[in-house]
């Protein structure tokens, strides 16, 4: 079999060595999987409600997509799973991303008692819960407000197979079969190695991000339905523990960049002492508390600068200066 497509009327939510395939493929084939935002719809319902305020020239296109809430488990939209034959435990599964392409639309948003880095800290400072639209129909670039321009770099959110231990798993936590690491470095041209724990592997992907700082920090990416190509193959008896990855890219490519710096025992402390700096610097520039967050949360990346110099680690946040117009 070559080139199937697999569309978004299979979708589970839940990790599972029990789901039924979608469908079998051989190593070497090449599959194209349509994908929904991490949302399952509920941002687009939102827009169609009015909960959700649009720009004008994206009204319409975001209220097309509001199809009706899923039933059962909640968890990320996930296409699959497809069984590749041959793929037994002890295997890798090889899976190279051939093209990754974003939907016209995509959200970012903040909420005080959400899953990011500083919800707790920002909601004693009146953080409201925040919802960004994103016109992403240039393809390269998406315009948050008139004089930032966040570059487009597309990529999987989740990607894994079925767990050995019987299910059902929810799909937020990663796990050593993979699934939601949101690492920003696996665009087109990377290969994803996965350790195998059953019989073909029963691979699921989705949770699509058009754009991601290192750290995900207010807990979303630029959230996005799409389009992933992917081809698969095997390497025997690989024995992994943990996935692996080659990748095209570090990151980011600005040419200048604002950096803060957190220092703490903890790197969690050190990380958010790092990133409340940067958003001081964001707001000085004229956004809102909600809107650095969000804007950081898709381009700011976060680095372990060291883990040596006990009793403190360091971690810095760095900017790309290249999102402002004025640099």
């Amino acid at each position: 079999m070559s080139d199937p497509h697999l569309g978004t009327a299979h979708i589970h939510t839940v990790w599972d060595r029990d789901l039924a395939p979608a469908l079998s493929i051989r190593p070497g084939d090449t599959v194209t999987f349509g994908t929904l935002d991490a949302s399952d719809g509920a941002v687009a319902r939102r827009v169609a409600a009015g909960e959700v305020e649009a720009p004008p020239e994206l009204a319409a296109l975001i209220a097309a997509d509001a199809f009706p809430a899923r039933e059962g488990p909640r968890g990320h939209p996930l296409t699959g799973p497809v069984f590749v034959g041959g793929a037994e435990p002890g295997d890798a599964l090889v899976v190279e991303l051939l093209d990754v392409r974003a939907a016209a639309w995509g959200w970012t948003a903040c909420r005080p008692n959400g899953i990011g880095l500083l919800d707790a800290v920002l909601a004693e400072e009146g953080l409201q819960p925040y919802t960004h639209l994103w016109d992403l129909r240039a393809g390269t670039h998406a315009d948050f407000r008139p004089g930032i321009r966040v570059p487009l770099a597309p990529f999987p959110g989740v990607m894994g197979v079925a767990p050995a231990e019987p299910g059902p798993h929810p799909t937020a936590p990663p796990r050593q079969v993979g699934g939601n690491m949101d690492v920003r470095q696996l665009v087109a041209g990377s290969s994803f190695y996965l350790p195998v724990e059953v019989p073909g592997a029963l691979f699921s992907v989705g949770d699509l991000h058009a754009a991601q700082g290192d750290g995900e920090l207010s807990g979303t990416g630029i959230e996005c339905a799409g389009q992933v190509t992917l081809r698969f193959g095997l390497e025997r008896g690989a024995g992994l523990s943990t996935p692996e990855f080659t990748t095209p890219t570090h990151g980011g490519s600005s040419t200048r960049w604002h950096a803060t710096t957190g220092h703490d025992p903890d790197l969690i402390t050190a990380a958010r002492i790092a990133l409340r700096a940067l958003l001081r610097r964001l707001q000085a520039r004229g956004l809102s508390l909600e809107e650095a967050y969000v804007l950081s949360s898709v381009c700011v990346d976060l680095k372990i600068s060291q883990i040596v110099d006990a009793p403190n680690y360091t971690v810095s946040a760095f900017l790309p200066l290249d999102v402002f117009a004025e640099g």
